[in-house]
């Protein structure tokens, strides 16, 4: 509503429409109290003029709600100028709200984050939560974290949930355990659901598997899609598959690919196949090539649909997916299609990386994915980084000590030494945030080639999901 700021003046009695008679005459008088109340009158019913003209009387005598609500007025049925002048007289008048209206149309309308930061700072430092936010915001965007982390303490000490919850990634980006549990658990008594399945991922990581069910199960009661696919996991590994597909299609009804793709997977492990094209096919529609491969396989498995798999093997093959491309060759081959088939298998896209990573370094991928995906930024891709956990993982496994590890792999690979710890550095920046800034992407980019090359080098380029075949058992 137009007028909803003026209702958190509880100062000011509401006006009632016997009342009219008395205030016209107050107002006439000169009453500026009066006459602020005969604009909200007239608010009331629906008469903007005359509102207007009463609250123009209010504040030219002193009215500072008549100037707020001027500002608002204008703000809806006027001029941006104007808005802003009444805005101005009321918030150099101390009106916290309208210092917080005026310094949001400075930075969103005007483009002037100078002067909008000034009257953001006069609101917050009287009180106002909302503009002790919006500065924490504005410190983080030109690199002044320790000025945004106390911005955003005053806000979240004033309840602002979304701001412990920033505080919690501001501290864990730094390497502050403790501080990110507070502030994220501040946020979690809050109801903020992100927060909830943070503090999960984080005991995930620290290995402490029944704490992280805790809080997922707490995230996934304000339907968050990625606690959702984290309970599906949980239960999967139960071999809980009724559960299990309960929460992937929680997910997976939210829109999240990997709860489409994994509601898929349960539903050929029940035995419903009507249910698996379902889920596959709205994952492979959204561009999902996994789902897609699996989309073909089950429509050919089921359903004898030789053209229906042969599209959405091409589909996959041509994002990317390896083994999509062999089935496509193959059924292109027994169609006569010879030539177009010794293309695919000619030059298929290389075997993708298709190991389960260790819940606590998926935990890990994650966080850092979702730590670097605030405020605008450029989001890490959590399967990247888990192939550069994963690979660390896999090629030091046979070592029992690790003291001397980069010289080992070096020797062993052939590789140069400053290639394995760059590989190495990065690794150690997402299992022990702080210690060094968030990889960017060309980063990740250039490092993940590095695992890959490694994995190539010792043999292990092809290894896949715990040495299975990632596919379904029911395919």
């Amino acid at each position: 509503m137009l007028w909803q700021g003026d209702a958190t003046r509880p100062a000011v009695p509401a006006p009632r429409v016997g009342d009219e008679a008395e205030l016209l005459m107050a107002a006439q008088r000169g009453d500026a109290q009066a006459a602020h109340r005969l604009g909200r009158l007239y608010a009331q019913r629906g008469d903007r003029g005359a509102a207007r003209h009463w609250w123009e009387s209010a504040a030219g005598a002193g009215n500072v709600d008549s100037a707020y609500n001027l500002g608002l007025w204008h703000e809806k049925h006027g001029t941006l100028d104007e808005a802003l002048g009444w805005y101005k007289r009321a918030a150099a008048a101390g009106d916290a709200e309208a210092a917080v209206n005026l310094a949001t149309l400075l930075q969103e309308q005007r483009g002037d984050p100078g002067r909008a930061r000034i009257w953001f700072e006069r609101a917050a430092q009287a009180g106002s939560r909302t503009a002790a936010r919006r500065l924490a915001l504005i410190c983080e965007d030109t690199g002044e974290l320790v000025a945004a982390r106390d911005w955003h303490r005053q806000a979240a000490a004033g309840g602002d949930a979304a701001s412990a919850h920033d505080l919690g990634f501001l501290a864990y980006s730094a390497g502050e355990d403790a501080e990110t549990v507070r502030w994220w658990e501040t946020a979690c008594q809050a109801g903020h659901a992100g927060a909830a399945y943070c503090l999960g991922l984080l005991l995930q990581a620290g290995r402490d598997p029944e704490g992280a069910e805790a809080y997922y199960r707490l995230a996934a009661k304000s339907e968050h899609p990625g606690a959702a696919v984290q309970l599906g996991a949980i239960a999967l590994s139960r071999r809980d598959l009724r559960t299990a597909r309960g929460w992937y299609e929680q997910a997976a009804y939210a829109g999240r690919l990997e709860g489409q793709r994994m509601a898929g997977f349960v539903c050929v492990e029940l035995g419903d196949a009507k249910g698996a094209s379902h889920w596959f096919g709205r994952g492979a529609a959204a561009g999902d090539p996994e789902s897609a491969f699996n989309f073909g396989l089950l429509l050919i498995a089921e359903f004898g649909d030789l053209k229906g798999g042969r599209h959405w093997f091409r589909q996959a093959a041509l994002a990317g997916h390896h083994r999509a491309a062999l089935e496509l060759a193959g059924l292109l081959s027994a169609a006569g299609r010879g030539a177009e088939a010794e293309e695919w298998l000619t030059d298929p896209p290389p075997p993708v990386w298709d190991r389960t990573a260790e819940p606590e370094l998926a935990a890990r991928a994650e966080l850092a994915a979702l730590a670097t995906d605030r405020r605008g930024g450029v989001a890490l891709e959590v399967a990247e980084l888990n192939e550069i956990l994963g690979t660390w993982d896999l090629v030091t496994r046979p070592l029992l000590d690790h003291g001397e590890v980069i010289a080992w792999l070096v020797a062993r690979s052939g590789l140069h030494a400053s290639a394995v710890e760059h590989l190495a550095s990065v690794r150690g920046t997402l299992l022990r945030p702080g210690s060094a800034p968030w990889p960017s992407p060309v980063e990740v980019a250039h490092v993940l080639s590095t695992a890959r090359e490694l994995r190539g080098r010792l043999g292990l380029s092809g290894a896949a999901r715990d040495g299975a075949d990632a596919r379904m058992p029911g395919f």
